[in-house]
């Protein structure tokens, strides 16, 4: 295994923590840096600090926001809103909140199916649209039951249905989930030390993160949102577009990313990172750097 390249000491002394109002819940955020606003969003099972690497240097040329997802680390934890439609609102108030008319959107995981839907839904409030490892959640839902090797891969997202023991199963073994999650998917290991996985399970350890991350599975396979979506054309993302895809995720096949022409109408950029797996930006955070602001500051 390769090992990931250990990044210079993180500037944290200049990251601001603040609690921003939207859509009637607060989502505790991670800021840094001045100008035009990127906002980035996290994925499953993690928090902002899936993006140390990115903040400071996006931070340079760009005020950065780093919101904990509704549910997820010290963000309120609603019994409902783990929609998409829900999620994607937070990020609209969230944009408003911070006096802002539009952002860059940077999504991973999670993250990216609801910047996805954002750039659908809400096409005004972006300025681009970068997507790490996340497929568009409409075909996602057409691949899980036509491609037996996306089924396969995601037989967590089935497991994740049934109510309640799913979390207690989790809470019981966490220790164990954490670090089996991140390094045994992971082709980079070294981007999942100790410490590293220590932090994430101190976060899903607060009370109310688990089932709050686990609705947000359970929304997405809910009849009513598969028959609205079935049989429908997404609506073309209207937005430049870059796609970063690292090409040996356990999680998603690469499958997901063909035809993401046909839902783009506007300038698209899609590169595959080799020797990388899922966690793109902790697995590859220099190459996922040099991209992100390479397109970014692209006029």
């Amino acid at each position: 295994m390769q090992c990931v390249k250990q990044m210079a000491p993180l500037e944290e002394t200049e990251w601001q923590h603040h609690f921003i109002e939207t859509n009637r819940i607060r989502l505790h955020c991670v800021t840094q840096g001045e100008g035009k606003l990127v906002v980035l969003l996290h994925g499953f099972p993690e928090f902002w600090y899936s993006w140390r690497y990115q903040i400071p240097a996006l931070a340079r040329y760009f005020k950065v926001v780093v919101p904990d997802l509704r549910g997820y680390n010290d963000s309120d934890k609603p019994a409902s809103g783990y929609d998409l439609d829900t999620l994607s609102a937070d990020i609209q108030g969230l944009i408003s909140s911070l006096g802002y008319v539009k952002a860059h959107i940077v999504g991973h995981d999670w993250g990216g199916a609801i910047a996805w839907h954002l750039a659908q839904k809400f096409p005004h409030y972006l300025d681009k649209l970068a997507i790490l490892n996340a497929p568009h959640p409409q075909r996602f839902l057409q691949e899980i039951v036509s491609n037996f090797d996306q089924l396969r891969r995601s037989w967590f997202v089935f497991a994740f249905q049934i109510p309640g023991i799913p979390e207690w199963l989790i809470q019981q073994n966490l220790t164990d989930f954490v670090k089996n999650l991140f390094r045994q998917t992971a082709i980079r290991q070294a981007a999942f030390t100790a410490e590293v996985t220590r932090i994430y399970q101190q976060a899903l350890e607060k009370p109310g993160v688990l089932a709050a991350a686990l609705n947000y599975y359970r929304q997405l396979m809910q009849p009513s949102h598969w028959l609205a979506q079935w049989g429908h054309n997404p609506e073309p993302v209207q937005v430049p577009t870059l796609v970063l895809w690292g090409e040996e995720d356990s999680f998603l096949s690469q499958k997901l990313t063909e035809g993401l022409d046909k839902l783009i109408a506007a300038p698209f950029k899609l590169k595959f990172i080799s020797n990388c797996g899922h966690w793109i930006q902790q697995e590859a955070p220099h190459t996922v750097n040099r991209e992100l602001l390479t397109f970014l500051r692209q006029s």
